[in-house]
């Protein structure tokens, strides 16, 4: 039974890779992606709220003097 031939084994398997990778490379370059989104200017509309314009203090219950 006769041997068999392993010595161009290295370079098919690396000439077979670099075209996968040429392939690959030539079909994602052809590919043409979305923009990415651009940020919209959008004018808010400042309301007077009543509690805006009053001086407010939140009391923490840790900071309460002991009784």
């Amino acid at each position: 039974m006769p041997q068999l031939d392993t010595s161009t084994w290295f370079i098919t398997i690396i000439s077979s890779l670099i075209t996968l990778f040429i392939l690959f490379q030539l079909k994602i370059s052809s590919q043409s992606f979305p923009l990415p989104p651009t940020l919209k200017t959008t004018a808010t509309l400042k309301t007077k709220n009543p509690w805006e314009s009053k001086w407010t203090k939140i009391y923490s219950p840790l900071s309460l003097p002991l009784q």
